[in-house]
């Protein structure tokens, strides 16, 4: 059994991921960077290990300083949580190779499904429907103008190996697409060290909905609903929600089954989401699986009750899924909503520094997910993820009105600290929001009306003159960040050691 787990992740996940663990009884090793030596999880770890300077490939991504630190801890096991190195088959081999058992599914599962363009053809063999397009890169701007071609305008160019809303680029015509190629690939070579691209066909107007699985290794496998997630400004979600309520029963039930298929056909273990974006009549497309739990994987935890860091922990020490399909209730409406530490009307630049005030909210049905506690200091080294704030209700509507009192008892404040609390209270009062009528495209659309409803909001909290927001004032959506985390204090009951490098 696993009984010491090192966290190799830092902030609000590694703070989630030491809850379950204390309940499971389970020792927690902690990692972290010399900028996030006073950090929350730090604090609450039973071991802390420093394993580097404050850039992340010298700490976070340093997969020699981790495993050593996990060896020379005499921890079990590893959870990666998300970003970092959780979906890396690289590390989750070399853990295995270690004897350090890795919280997610095997190397080569990973290695699959994390290409693109492999796991799109994996999908089709397991018989998920697909966008038109090709299961394999394009070599040459040639082959991808003819594939355009033949599929129709408009089109999107993916990097096979993109991830976190990077490397696409959407073609309306076959005068752009030369360009949109080349851009892309030299996004994918960059960013993923891997130029490769694919091309399919753009859905406009879909919605964004992924399955949360749970697949162990006796090959058993179940869906856990299905959450909606378009929300989001250029590819990076913002506010999710589950159920998906402009589905029916049926087509939810279709889509939890198609999930299911897919992973267990490549022999999938562990905590996993299925992505798919879903037309007007409800048909769905797969796009891709991620390999590891989900920023908003809270939201789904409210609606079932299940703990799914539990779930993986068990899974990967071998335990069979203690319920089956027909036990899984899904009950209400719950919201996650992320609070990034950005100023959306400058681009969503993120705004470091320090808490002076950080209340969080309370009532019925409440949680708020973070790393950090009043004093910390938000890391301009790292993502600009404050918190997630999560609420359940009976219904979407209550839930709705749940999370904007929520959002307004959320207190964050300090020198040049900006949140995007305010703008999902103009998101949750949008009348198309609330009737169900967004879709992908909806928040990089509104986002001039969203700000100036953001600031009246905020400067009716303030008790302040309304200003009025002109063009100059509200800037263009630049380029998404990504996930965040934490700062603190160091307990007495903490150890606190160096790692020595293999």
């Amino acid at each position: 059994m696993i009984r010491r787990l090192l966290i190799a992740n830092r902030g609000e996940i590694a703070v989630r991921i030491a809850r379950t663990c204390r309940e499971l009884g389970i020792e927690v090793v902690a990692v972290h960077s010399s900028a996030d030596r006073d950090s929350e999880i730090v604090r609450s770890a039973d071991i802390a290990v420093n394993i580097g300077p404050e850039a992340p490939r010298r700490s976070y991504l340093n997969i020699p300083n981790i495993v050593e630190a996990a060896l020379q801890t005499g921890a079990d096991a590893i959870h990666p949580g998300y970003g970092f190195l959780s979906e890396d088959p690289d590390f989750a081999e070399i853990c295995e190779s270690a004897g350090v058992t890795f919280i997610g599914p095997p190397p080569s599962v990973m290695q699959d499904m994390g290409n693109k363009a492999t796991a799109r053809r994996l999908m089709k063999e397991a018989g998920l429907p697909m966008l038109p397009g090709v299961v394999e890169p394009v070599r040459t701007v040639r082959d991808g103008q003819q594939i355009a071609e033949d599929i129709g305008y408009p089109v999107i160019i993916k990097a096979a190996a993109g991830g976190g809303g990077r490397g696409m680029s959407v073609v309306h015509s076959a005068a752009d697409f030369s360009e949109a190629y080349v851009s892309t690939r030299e996004v994918a070579r960059a960013v993923f060290n891997d130029p490769a691209v694919y091309v399919e066909r753009y859905l406009a107007g879909a919605r964004h909905v992924e399955v949360q699985v749970l697949c162990d290794q006796h090959g058993n496998g179940v869906f856990l609903g299905e959450r909606d997630c378009s929300l989001q400004r250029r590819h990076q979600k913002l506010l999710e929600e589950a159920p998906a309520s402009h589905m029916t029963i049926a087509q939810r039930e279709q889509l939890g089954a198609l999930a299911v298929r897919g992973a267990l056909s490549v022999g999938y273990t562990g905590a996993g989401t299925m992505e798919f974006l879903v037309d007007h009549s409800g048909e769905p497309y797969f796009m891709e699986m991620n390999a590891r739990i989900q920023v908003e994987h809270p939201v789904t935890e409210m609606l079932t009750g299940i703990d799914l860091i539990r779930e993986q922990i068990l899974i990967a020490d071998g335990l069979p899924l203690a319920f089956g399909q027909q036990d899984v209730r899904c009950t209400g409406a719950a919201i996650e909503c992320r609070i990034n530490a950005e100023d959306p009307s400058r681009g969503f630049a993120p705004t470091p520094g320090r808490l002076d005030v950080y209340s969080a909210p309370a009532g019925p049905w409440t949680r708020l997910d973070t790393g950090y506690r009043e004093g910390d200091r938000v890391s301009p080294h790292y993502d600009s993820l404050l918190a997630k704030l999560i609420v359940w209700a009976p219904t979407r509507d209550q839930a709705m009105s749940r999370m904007d009192r929520a959002l307004a008892e959320l207190a964050v404040e300090g020198p040049g600290l900006c949140t995007t609390a305010t703008l999902h209270r103009a998101l949750l009062r949008h009348p198309d929001i609330r009737a169900d009528r967004h879709d992908v495209q909806f928040l990089d659309r509104m986002m001039p009306s969203l700000l100036a409803s953001a600031a009246e909001i905020d400067a009716r909290g303030r008790g302040v003159a309304v200003p009025s927001l002109t063009a100059d004032v509200i800037h263009a959506v630049s380029a998404p960040a990504e996930p965040s985390r934490s700062r603190g204090v160091s307990p007495r009951n903490t150890i606190e050691q160096e790692v020595t490098p293999a």
